[in-house]
């Protein structure tokens, strides 16, 4: 079943000039990138995006690292492309990803680990529409 998911590639990876190596990654693995730009956040909107965060240590840095820099936020679109892209991306600490994904080739530790995606399609609906709206998505 085609499904849409937001990718974000995060600041890390986009000032370590590995945006373009990703993007290739995602493309060769069959995702059609249907919206994408290049933004960066503030400390405020990196707050409201990670909001289901809030009560979480790690809330503060995370907002920080996220708006430190300019990120690539993209949707992508293929069958099973949640699921698929979770598996691309890899475990959420490099260290224990496996050969071959995206944070294992181009992330530094759990927090700049390179990539964001959306773990379910409430996330997905959520994530593609704080960063799109309807009309930039035709």
């Amino acid at each position: 079943m085609l499904e849409r998911t937001l990718s974000i590639i995060k600041p890390d990876a986009v000032k370590a000039k590995n945006a373009g190596k990703i993007i290739e990654m995602l493309e060769s693995n069959g995702f059609s990138i249907i919206g994408m730009k290049k933004i960066h956040l503030t400390k405020e909107q990196a707050k409201k995006f990670y909001i289901v965060h809030k009560d979480r240590p790690f809330y503060d840095s995370l907002t920080d690292f996220m708006s430190e820099g300019p990120i690539i936020v993209m949707v992508l679109e293929k069958d099973n492309a949640i699921e698929d892209y979770r598996k691309l991306m890899g475990a959420t600490n490099p260290e224990d990803a496996e050969e071959g994904t995206i944070r294992k080739l181009f992330g530094t530790n759990i927090e700049r680990n390179a990539v964001h995606g959306s773990d379910s399609k409430e996330s997905a609906s959520y994530e593609i529409g704080f960063f799109f709206n309807e009309l930039e998505l035709v």
